[in-house]
């Protein structure tokens, strides 16, 4: 089993930045992959960014390429996405999430990951 626990979340106005943190407990974080996604009111669960075990490699949506970065601290049991050059269309409740098994290659889509973190209201005004 795996807790996780997004913080960092709030309001900002178009063209601003914010940096979501993800805490992980409960299992050994540095060996799994770990994925950002988001869901707007009546829409689907979007993936946003995905990054592997050690780090080495990101994927992104093409929505948020160039905007978003994902990063992790093995050392803190801590996954981020700093988001910049933000729009009103960036609206949403964004959750990070873990896989079942360990290693394996970055995960794109919702049905890889088994452990999902409450998620965190991100806001952006016009």
């Amino acid at each position: 089993q795996v807790q996780l626990v997004e913080s960092g979340g709030g309001l900002v106005q178009a063209g601003g930045s914010l940096r979501l943190s993800c805490t992980a407990s409960g299992r050994t974080f540095s060996s799994y992959t770990m994925g950002w996604f988001r869901q707007a009111p009546g829409k689907e669960r979007e993936f946003l960014a995905g990054i592997s075990w050690i780090g080495g490699s990101q994927e992104y949506a093409d929505s948020v390429k160039g905007r978003f970065t994902i990063s992790r601290d093995n050392t803190k049991n801590m996954v981020y996405l700093q988001m910049n050059s933000l729009n009103p269309e960036d609206t949403a409740v964004y959750y990070c999430a873990a896989p079942k098994r360990p290693y394996g290659s970055t995960k794109t889509t919702s049905s890889g990951y088994e452990y999902w973190g409450p998620g965190i209201q991100v806001t952006v005004s016009s």
